[in-house]
C-alpha cells in the first residue's frame, strides 16, 4: 500500500513513521511528479497552512491534488491539512483545495501558549489522545459531513466521503488508532478496483 505524505513543510515525518510502523509504504510529496507515485491514500500534515498553500500553488500541485481527492483518493488531514481542505476559512480569504464542505477558524485556540492535550471519544476509534497546537476548529459543516469528535462543544474531527480531517495532531502521541482507521479506508479503496 502506497500512501503519499505532503512533505513541503510541517509534521510529515511523524505521520510517515507511524504509517510505516503499521506496514504502509510512504512516498514524500515534494513536487508535482511525486503525485504519480501515490496510489492508495494521501496525508496532509499539520504545519503552517499559509506556507503549505503558497508552496502548493508555486509548485503547481493544487489542481492535481484537488482532482485526486475529488476522484475518491482517501485523505487524512490534520491541523493545517484541515485548513487546506476546507471550502471556507472564516478568518482568512484564502481557499486552497476546497474539497471539504466545512468552515474552519484558523488558530482558534490561540497562540502556542494555548496548546493543550486531552483524551476524547472519536467515532469509529473510541478514546484517543488529542494534541492541539495553534489549532483550528470547525465552525460549521455542510451536507453529508459526519462529525466524528468534539471538544468543549467545538467540532474537531469530521469525515466527508473518504476525507478524514481533524484539528489536532494524532501523529504526536503513541496511539495509532486514527492511522489504523485511515489505512482500513485505503484498503477498502484498493478492493474496489
Amino acid at each position: 500500500m502506497k500512501i503519499g505524505i505532503l512533505a513541503v513543510q510541517g509534521a510529515f515525518i511523524e505521520h510517515q513513521k507511524k504509517l510505516e510502523s503499521l506496514g504502509a509504504q510512504c512516498v514524500e510529496i515534494r513536487q508535482k511528479s511525486d503525485l504519480e507515485r501515490v496510489s492508495d491514500g494521501l496525508v496532509l500534515p499539520g504545519g503552517e497552512s499559509t506556507v503549505q498553500g503558497k508552496l502548493l500553488r508555486e509548485l503547481d500541485m493544487l489542481g492535481d491534488l484537488r482532482s485526486r481527492i475529488e476522484g475518491g483518493l482517501p485523505v487524512l488531514a490534520t491541523c493545517a491539512g484541515l485548513i487546506l481542505l476546507a471550502k471556507e476559512i472564516s478568518n482568512d480569504d484564502h481557499v486552497y483545495l476546497g474539497t471539504l464542505p466545512v468552515t474552519v477558524e484558523r488558530n482558534a485556540y490561540g497562540r502556542q501558549l494555548g496548546s493543550f492535550r486531552t483524551v476524547r471519544e472519536m467515532e469509529y476509534v473510541g478514546q484517543v489522545p488529542m494534541v492541539f497546537i495553534r489549532a483550528p476548529y470547525i465552525k460549521t459543516v455542510g451536507k453529508d459531513v459526519e462529525v466524528l469528535a468534539e471538544v468543549d462543544g467545538r467540532i474537531v474531527a469530521v469525515r466527508y466521503g473518504k476525507q478524514y480531517a481533524m484539528s489536532f495532531h494524532p501523529e504526536l502521541n503513541e496511539d495509532s488508532k486514527i492511522h489504523e482507521m485511515f489505512l482500513k479506508e485505503c484498503r477498502r479503496e484498493q478492493q474496489i478496483f
